[in-house]
């Protein structure tokens, strides 16, 4: 007789346990990540969305801001005159809460973001024209004295007068036309805004020194003497020193002056007839700056107007945000 095989023993089931068991864990690992996934994808929309509302309600307000800075110098303009700093347009605007007006229910405000607001409107004539340094395509002679004199006054080198009369002229449509042959065949871009003055070669410091006193704008304009700081006032005007243009500010003070007659008679005997390019009492062209704090974001808008009897154009409009870091 065949001797019977060993039976082999049945199968454990521990390994079968231990294989569901994993495949479960796999399974609850994989809807876990997919749950998170998605909670972290609809967070992310939220935050995205809030942060565009607020950019939207952001805009709205500054526009609003400079609708009101512009009916402002409308109104100003009706009245007619010299423009000086005793006027309405030249008080700014300290920071004001409007997170009430954010909010749909005005009985529920509670849960609205603090919004803050303020401004300012600037005369952009209180300053020099860096666009007198080029007239009729060649360099104005009387403007580039002006501009040396006020580098030193400010100490900035004498040559930064020079080569930013040199580069504006080089990047004047006109003047590049008519230029010598074998001048460069692509002329540098005309600057447009003061900071692409960096484009003529000019060095950061010198601009920063200089940029409370000069500004760049289309056209050709005389400084405001009821405005300018002594400092562009005495490169301005020929013969006038950094006292007597004291004098000037603090007369102006006390009594605006209506004609450019009225600043002659302020000037010592030996200062020259004065240009009526040069230096006038009114002002066509300022900056409006408005700030919006709203919650932790700040959003500040930079733009430029031009009134031309009681219309005001803006010419140019800049924003830039940024944290509050003062909490």
């Amino acid at each position: 007789m065949k001797a019977l095989a060993p039976r082999r023993p049945p199968c454990s089931p521990a390994p079968q346990r231990g294989a569901a068991l994993l495949m479960a864990m796999i399974i609850v690992t994989l809807i876990a990540t997919l749950a998170v996934s998605m909670v972290w994808q609809q967070w992310r929309a939220v935050q995205v969305e809030t942060a565009e509302r607020a950019r939207q309600q952001s805009a709205w307000m500054l526009s609003g801001a400079l609708d009101w800075s512009r009916i402002i110098l409308k109104e100003d303009a009706k009245s007619g005159g010299a423009d000086h700093l005793g006027e309405p347009w030249a008080v700014p605007l300290e920071e004001a809460r409007l997170s009430t007006f954010l909010a749909a229910d005005k009985d529920n405000t509670e849960d609205a973001p603090d919004a803050f607001l303020s401004g300012a409107i600037t005369d952009l004539q209180a300053r020099f024209n860096l666009t007198n340094l080029v007239d009729g395509g060649k360099i104005s002679e009387p403007d580039l004295l002006a501009l040396r004199r006020l580098c030193e006054t400010v100490n900035v080198a004498v040559t930064v007068a020079d080569n930013l009369a040199k580069g504006l002229l080089a990047a004047t449509p006109a003047a590049a036309g008519a230029s010598a042959p074998g001048a460069s065949a692509n002329p540098p871009l005309l600057p447009r805004r003061f900071d692409q003055l960096g484009w003529l070669g000019i060095e950061p410091a010198a601009l920063a020194r200089l940029e409370p006193y000069v500004t760049l704008l289309p056209i050709r304009t005389p400084v405001n003497a009821n405005t300018a700081p002594k400092e562009v006032l005495a490169a301005v005007i020929p013969n006038l020193d950094l006292g007597s243009a004291e004098r000037l500010v603090q007369v102006r003070q006390r009594t605006p002056f209506k004609t450019p007659t009225d600043i002659q008679s302020q000037l010592p005997a030996t200062t020259p007839q004065l240009n009526g390019q040069q230096v006038g009492v009114t002002t066509s062209f300022f900056e409006v700056r408005g700030r919006l704090r709203l919650a932790d974001q700040v959003l500040e808008q930079r733009s430029v107007v031009e009134r031309r009897g009681t219309s005001v154009t803006p010419l140019s409009r800049e924003r830039v945000s940024s944290l509050d870091t003062r909490n």
